[in-house]
């Protein structure tokens, strides 16, 4: 294969990695490695329902756009009310200033640990973490939307292999995986206070996220795709889905065949780095910090991005972020990954509450493309059928169930 057909053929998938960099972050990191330490492969079965649900959801949010050529929140806005475009700005850009100081609070933790055995007292978290900011605002500031995906790619290529190579290296055994697929909810697990709503909630959260679905309308937009590129777009979805399927899957799992196999736990970022050496050695934990960093730089992009695409959609106005205005909105957001590092907050729990509140936005995104979806003045003769309306129902089910044991998680963590 030539390299120009190589580049073609890398071009179709590059939303697809757009949207597994936006989802594989150090959320999604946190919330699999909590799961898989406390828990082992209970909540598996979360994991399998939230990549199909996030994988019907893009399917249809692309659809909307591919025939009607409105991407979400002007759809919204236009043919719902103003006020739900409003809300989900607000909403969305809350829980990734949420995530920022998250991201950035794990990544520069867990450079810290993995430095100390390197540099005789390690490197101060926040140089980690003002480095890693200034790196993706400086390729933000001189890079367009294709060079961002393109970065990208690299950043979630080295992430994917990571996090695969560890499953193999840490998988506990396969008779424990294949349990994880029965549906349940596990008991509260012996040394936390806590049950495991918040975690279950978390899990679902980061999967099945608002904001991959509204940012998948204005890219799929952007590249130009209309009905008859239906396959090329489902293929694109089938390939992001799957391969977040299966990191979720390998994070999980190399957290329960180590930190759960030896009943450590998980509460702090840190440990996934000092409890893992002395049970998987010193490889596996190199390859795990440099999965969870390329995870974090991954997903630092689309989030400093967030709120201008956000605001481009809503007005319908072209996506130019070398606006002063919008590098300022960038910078701003970009800033806040010191705050977990300068203050010295608990990134896990920032994190955890931060994907469960993702959850609780999702029954109103489910509803709204039942809504647009069910409009035949603006589907025409490509209306949601009757299947397609009760996969849906369904979806908004799971989605109201997971949203009030997200709301029960964070309560019983304030309380």
């Amino acid at each position: 294969m030539s390299l120009q057909n190589l580049k073609k053929s890398l071009a179709l998938f590059l939303p697809g990695i757009f949207l597994l960099g936006f989802n594989i972050g150090t959320g999604s990191v946190t919330s699999m490695a909590k799961a898989g330490a406390t828990y082992g492969m209970s909540m598996l079965w979360t994991i399998v329902l939230s990549c199909l649900a996030t994988y019907f959801m893009i399917n249809l949010y692309s659809r909307y756009t591919m025939i009607t050529g409105e991407t979400a929140l002007y759809a919204f806005r236009k043919h719902i009310h103003p006020g739900i475009g409003i809300f989900f700005i607000v909403a969305l850009t809350a829980g990734v200033m949420g995530s920022v100081m998250g991201v950035m609070g794990i990544v520069a933790d867990i450079s810290y640990v993995w430095s100390k055995s390197m540099v005789d007292g390690g490197i101060p978290a926040v140089y980690f973490a003002a480095f890693y900011i200034a790196l993706v605002y400086f390729i933000f500031w001189n890079g367009e939307t294709q060079f961002f995906e393109r970065a990208l790619a690299v950043i979630v290529a080295v992430m994917s292999a990571c996090f695969i190579l560890n499953f193999f290296l840490l998988m506990p055994p396969p008779s424990e995986i294949l349990s994880g697929l029965i549906p349940n909810i596990p008991p509260t697990a012996e040394g936390q206070d806590k049950g495991p709503f918040l975690v279950l909630a978390s899990l679902v959260g980061t999967t099945v996220f608002s904001g991959l679905f509204i940012v998948r309308t204005t890219l799929v937009k952007e590249a130009g795709w209309t009905i008859e590129d239906e396959n090329t777009q489902k293929r694109d979805a089938i390939f992001s889905v799957s391969l977040m399927f299966i990191i979720s899957i390998s994070i999980m799992a190399a957290a329960a065949g180590t930190l759960y196999a030896a009943k450590l736990g998980l509460s702090e970022a840190s440990q996934m780095i000092t409890l893992l050496e002395p049970l998987a050695g010193k490889m596996a934990v190199a390859i795990f910090a440099i999965g969870i960093i390329a995870a974090g730089v991954s997903s630092q992009f689309p989030n400093i991005l967030m709120l201008p695409w956000l605001l481009c959609d809503y007005t319908q106005s072209p996506r130019e972020m070398k606006l002063p205005k919008y590098r300022s909105m960038v910078f701003i957001i970009s800033i806040l990954g010191l705050v977990v590092p300068i203050f010295d907050a608990r990134p896990v729990f920032v994190m955890i509450i931060s994907q469960a509140l993702n959850s609780v936005i999702l029954p109103l995104t489910v509803g709204c493309i039942i809504y647009l979806g069910n409009q035949k003045n603006l589907m025409k003769t490509h209306s949601f059928s009757v299947s397609t309306n009760v996969i849906l129902s369904l979806i908004l089910l799971f989605s109201i169930f997971t949203s009030v044991i997200g709301i029960k998680g964070v309560i019983s963590q304030l309380i």
